[in-house]
């Protein structure tokens, strides 16, 4: 059945790329996800000669369990600032779109692979949707959710685009499942 699904995988991973652009840059969802700093030129001044490698940073960070008990890093963690750091490398943005298009395409395979398991040839349209829409959530948004009750990002863009995603998904899997 998955070769009969080859189709549908690869228009909706394509499907997904460009609403993912749209998503981006034309309806700018996730433009209030990044704040700008006001000074934001004295803080890269100061963070240079430290001369940080790419990753994520947390601060103030322990170096294991015992020191987050001592008295030290308790009055360091409560006077602040808390918060995450992440260096990035320059962006390819050619890598970057691959690996996005790699995504969909995986997200895509893998979501047609579990309703190859969990619906037969013939099923309608309604309950081909539902499945895959259902599906589509679980892989667009669920990771995301969790990253935001430890991290304090922003859910709303991603959760918009998630309903997109899964009912560009749904709607191309659903019209053309296998009869």
């Amino acid at each position: 059945m998955m070769s009969s699904l080859a189709v549908p995988i690869i228009l909706s991973a394509i499907a997904l790329f460009f609403a993912s652009f749209l998503s981006w840059m034309v309806l700018q969802l996730h433009k209030p996800d990044w704040k700008r700093l006001d000074r934001q030129d004295d803080l890269m001044a100061a963070l240079r000669p430290f001369n940080l490698a790419v990753g994520s940073y947390m601060f103030p960070c322990p170096k294991d369990h015992k020191e987050m008990q001592l008295e030290e890093f308790k009055a360091k963690y409560t006077a602040g600032p808390r918060g995450l750091m992440t260096i990035l490398a320059p962006t390819n943005m050619g890598v970057n779109l691959g690996l996005t298009l790699g995504y969909f395409l995986i997200v895509s395979f893998v979501i047609g692979y579990l309703a190859s398991m969990g619906l037969p040839k013939g099923t309608d349209f309604l309950a081909v949707f539902r499945f895959i829409f259902a599906a589509g959530m679980l892989a667009f948004l669920a990771g995301i959710v969790q990253h935001s009750i430890w991290f304090r990002n922003r859910v709303f863009g991603h959760l918009i685009e998630s309903i997109f995603y899964s009912a560009i998904i749904g709607t191309i899997f659903a019209a053309m499942w296998p009869a």
